[in-house]
């Protein structure tokens, strides 16, 4: 069990890095913004939307803030 956690994290380490390294340097913060999106997606896996209802929750309830997926390029 630990090698095959050992093992996941090292596919999303490359996963996230071949993002940054594909699609980091587009201009357009929009752009950028599918990049961080992205790189969540791998970090979260199936838990993605858990997260983003979580960092979107805050002190006026759980729209409080917004998080955005960006646009591809």
């Amino acid at each position: 069990e630990l090698s095959r956690t050992i093992i996941e994290l090292n596919r999303q380490r490359k996963e996230v890095l071949e993002t940054i390294e594909r699609f980091g340097g587009i201009d357009g913060a929009h752009h950028k913004q599918w990049v961080i999106d992205q790189i969540a997606r791998v970090i979260t896996g199936k838990n993605y939307k858990q997260w983003v209802k979580e960092i979107e929750a805050g002190e006026d309830g759980p729209k409080t803030y917004q998080w955005s997926e960006g646009i591809a390029p």
